[in-house]
């Protein structure tokens, strides 16, 4: 058996993290956080371009991992799409490494978090201005790679609740 992995995605301060960590505790599963946060943590400087491949090459071996791991369910707080969606959104291109990437890792179930909750600053975070027009590049992005995804909005137990509702029927139907 393959683990059925569910990612949690789109714009940034959304809830992913706190969505991903509480799932995981709801549905007693393993979730792995967004490899980003700590490789930009470590750095002494800010992040490039060229930190983006990096980030995405460890994002994918910290999945390919955690999928070792287990054979039940598993929780990604964040996937490649983010790396493209942001790659393009700063620089106006992605490296051909993280495009072929998404065209051959397809995860079971997307929950892609609405920006309707408040933006909370964080040092990583740099677009508190225009997230419902990332949101939109998020929507044309999975409908694209023609992904299994729902969208997810409310604000604290309303939110947690749609999703644990989609995760449910994710995993009787799959």
């Amino acid at each position: 058996m393959f683990a059925k992995t569910i990612v949690i995605t789109g714009p940034e301060s959304t809830g992913k993290t706190t969505l991903a960590a509480q799932l995981s505790t709801h549905f007693q599963a393993q979730w792995l956080p967004e490899y980003a946060r700590g490789y930009i943590n470590g750095l002494d400087k800010p992040y490039s371009e060229n930190d983006l491949l990096k980030i995405a090459k460890g994002q994918v071996a910290a999945e390919n991992a955690a999928l070792n791991k287990t054979n039940e369910l598993l929780f990604l707080d964040t996937s490649l799409e983010v790396i493209k969606i942001w790659s393009e959104y700063k620089y106006g291109r992605c490296h051909p490494w993280i495009l072929k990437q998404i065209a051959t890792r397809k995860h079971g179930l997307y929950l892609l978090c609405r920006p309707d909750i408040t933006w909370q600053f964080d040092p990583q975070r740099e677009n508190p201005y225009n997230r419902d027009k990332i949101f939109d590049r998020y929507l044309e992005e999975l409908k694209n790679q023609n992904t299994n995804f729902v969208e997810i909005n409310g604000l604290n137990y309303t939110r947690l609740n749609n999703a644990i509702l989609h995760v449910e029927s994710y995993i009787h139907i799959s």
